[in-house]
C-alpha cells in the first residue's frame, strides 16, 4: 500500500501554479487519475511534473473529428511511486498545435513526432523537426491516423527511398561514418544505424527507426474486441502475452467486466513463462555477441525446452492467442501443474551451474563488465524501464509498484544494480527468472478453480480504457477507446522499446565499434514493438 497518494498534493501545486486542472471521473482508466487542462497550460504542466518528479510514460492523440467535431486530443500519462496521472488536453482540427514535453522530458522525442507524422499535431518548441514514422511511405501533408484517411492507404506503385534523412554529424580530424542496416544479416529487423567514430571508439550514435510500420492503431480501428486481442499479440511477437494483456484489460475496465481469478492467474503464468523464454534467450545472444559459443548454445537449448512445454501446455510455443477478452481461450490441464513444478527446480539448477561457469572466464568478464554503461542519471531522464532501467538503478516494476491481480496476492522481489554496464543488464536478467520461477510455483501452487472465462460484453459508445502491465521488457500500456456496435475507435499501445532505444545511443558513446553487437543484444529493444 502506497504510504501517501502523490496526485493529491501535485494537482493542489497545479492550481497554486496558476493552471486550470479538471479532474475527469473515468472509472475505465482506474487506478489511474484523470486530469484536463487547456493547451495553454501544457508547457507548464510538463515542467512541474518535472519538477514533481513525475516520469513521463507515453503520449498519443486522437481524431475526434469523425465524431461530428473539429476537435483533436493530446493524452500523456506521467508515473510516480507506482501511481498514473493522466492528462489530456482538446486542440481545433483545424490548428492542432500544443507545446512539447521535449524540453522537459528526452524520452518524449521520439513519441511527440510519432505522433506529428500519424496525426499532423504539431509540437510547439520541439527540438527536432525531422519526421520519424512516416519516413516517405504517405505524403507530407497526409495524416494516416485521421479519420479521413482509408485504412487500404493510398500507395504509390514504388515507396521512394529514404536516403535524405538528415543525420546529425559529428566533425573533426579523423572522425568516420559507418552506415549499418536497415537490413541485417540472419532474420534481424529493419533498423538503420549511423556512427561517427575516430578509430575504433565511437563518438555518437544515431539510430533510424520505422521501416516495420505495420500501421497497428490505423488497422485497429473498427475491429471488435476478440479481433484487437489478436491484433495486440502481433505488435511484438516476442511479447506476444504481455501486449495481448494488457489490451485486454484495457478493453474489460472499459466494459467493467469483472474476469474470473482462474483466468488472471493462468494469465500472470503465461506471462512469467515468456519472461523466463526472452531472459534465457538474451543471455545466449550476448553470450554469442562475444564469441562464446557454449554459453549460446546452453542458454538456446534451454530456452528451445521451455518453449516446448508452453506449446505442449497452451498449444503454442509463444502462447500467442491465448489470452482473449474475458479471460483465456483454454484451461491448463491438471498435469502440467507438477511438469511446470519440476521444469521450474530443474531450470535453476540447470542455470546456476552454467552461471558458475560462465562466472568464472576472465575472458567473459571482459567483454562484459564496463561496457555500454548507462548512467542512473540518463536512465532516470529517458523513463527507462524494465532491466535497463532495474541494472542502472531505476527501482520500478509495474507488478510491485502498482500491483494488478494476481500480483497484488504475490510478493514480487525486483532484482536492482547500479553499474548499468552489459553485466548489470545480464545479472539482472538471470535474476529476474530466478524471480519468475519463485512466482510460477506460487501462481501453480494456489491456482483458484472455477471458470477461465467470462462473456464478452460491450461496452457504451465513447467507453474508455487503460491497460497497465509489466511484460519481460518492462511496462507496457495500452488505451483503448470504443465506438458504436462494440467497435475500436482508437487504440494505442506503448511498448518499453520507446524508452529503450534513445539509451542504446548513449550507452555506446566511447565505447568501441566492435562492442556494439553485445550492448545492442544487452538492451534488445523490439523494432515491431516501437513501429507501429
Amino acid at each position: 500500500m502506497k504510504p501517501q497518494d502523490p496526485v493529491a498534493p501535485f494537482l493542489h501545486g497545479l492550481a497554486e501554479s496558476g493552471l486550470h486542472v479538471e479532474a475527469q471521473a473515468l472509472p475505465g482508466f482506474a487506478p489511474a487519475q484523470v486530469i484536463a487542462l487547456p493547451p495553454a497550460d501544457w508547457h507548464q504542466l510538463g515542467t512541474e511534473a518535472k519538477a514533481w518528479g513525475w516520469r513521463w510514460v507515453a503520449g498519443w492523440g486522437e481524431d475526434l473529428g469523425g465524431e461530428g467535431r473539429d476537435l483533436m486530443r493530446v493524452t500523456v500519462a506521467f508515473e510516480t511511486g507506482g501511481s498514473y496521472l493522466i492528462a489530456r488536453t482538446i486542440v481545433p482540427r483545424s490548428l492542432p498545435v500544443v507545446a512539447s514535453h521535449t524540453t522537459s522530458y528526452p524520452g518524449a522525442d521520439r513519441p511527440e513526432r510519432h505522433t506529428r507524422d500519424l496525426l499532423g499535431i504539431v509540437f510547439s518548441g520541439h527540438p527536432d523537426a525531422r519526421r520519424w514514422t512516416r519516413h516517405q511511405a504517405w505524403p507530407e501533408t497526409t495524416f494516416p491516423l485521421r479519420h479521413d484517411f482509408p485504412t487500404a492507404g493510398q500507395p504509390p506503385e514504388q515507396t521512394p527511398a529514404d536516403h535524405e534523412y538528415s543525420f546529425l554529424a559529428a566533425l573533426g580530424s579523423g572522425v568516420y561514418e559507418i552506415p549499418v542496416g536497415p537490413i541485417h544479416a540472419g532474420i534481424i529487423e529493419p533498423g538503420h544505424f549511423r556512427f561517427q567514430a575516430v578509430g575504433e571508439t565511437v563518438l555518437r550514435l544515431e539510430e533510424h527507426l520505422g521501416y516495420t510500420h505495420k500501421g497497428i492503431e490505423k488497422i485497429a480501428e473498427g475491429r471488435d474486441a476478440a479481433g484487437l486481442g489478436r491484433l495486440a499479440g502481433r505488435i511484438s511477437g516476442d511479447s506476444t502475452v504481455a501486449h495481448t494483456w494488457a489490451a485486454c484489460m484495457a478493453m474489460e475496465r472499459a466494459a467493467s467486466l469483472e474476469v474470473p481469478p482462474r483466468a488472471l492467474w493462468l494469465r500472470a503464468l503465461m506471462c512469467e513463462r515468456e519472461r523466463v523464454a526472452n531472459h534465457l534467450g538474451d543471455m545466449g545472444g550476448m553470450l554469442n555477441d562475444i564469441a562464446f559459443a557454449f554459453g549460446f548454445y546452453q542458454f538456446t537449448r534451454l530456452r528451445e525446452l521451455w518453449q516446448r512445454v508452453s506449446r505442449e501446455a497452451f498449444g503454442h510455443r509463444f502462447m500467442m492467442d491465448c489470452i482473449v477478452p474475458g479471460g483465456v481461450a483454454a484451461d491448463l490441464d491438471q498435469r502440467f501443474v507438477e511438469i511446470m513444478r519440476d521444469e521450474a527446480r530443474a531450470l535453476r539448477k540447470q542455470i546456476e551451474r552454467l552461471m558458475a561457469v560462465i562466472n568464472d572466464l576472465p575472458s567473459v568478464a571482459d567483454r562484459v563488465r564496463g561496457t555500454g554503461v548507462l548512467s542512473p542519471e540518463i536512465a532516470t531522464a529517458f523513463g527507462c524501464v524494465g532491466y535497463v532501467g532495474r541494472a542502472s538503478g531505476v527501482d520500478f516494476d509495474v507488478r510491485r509498484n502498482a500491483p494488478y491481480a494476481p500480483y497484488d496476492k504475490l510478493t514480487v522481489e525486483v532484482p536492482l544494480h547500479h553499474y548499468g554496464d552489459v553485466n548489470a543488464r545480464a545479472r539482472t536478467r538471470i535474476e529476474e527468472i530466478a524471480v519468475s520461477l519463485d512466482l510460477i510455483e506460487a501462481l501453480l501452487t494456489g491456482l483458484p478453480g472455477e471458470a477461465v472465462r467470462i462473456d464478452w460484453t460491450c461496452p457504451a459508445v465513447g467507453a474508455e480504457g487503460l491497460g497497465l502491465i509489466e511484460g519481460w521488457r518492462g511496462e507496457i500500456l495500452s488505451f483503448v477507446r470504443f465506438g458504436t456496435d462494440g467497435r475500436i475507435a482508437r487504440f494505442f499501445p506503448r511498448d518499453p522499446s520507446w524508452t529503450t532505444w534513445p539509451a542504446l545511443e548513449l550507452l555506446i558513446h566511447d565505447n568501441i565499434v566492435p562492442d556494439f553487437p553485445v550492448c545492442n543484444k544487452s538492451v534488445n529493444g523490439s523494432y515491431s514493438g516501437h513501429d507501429l
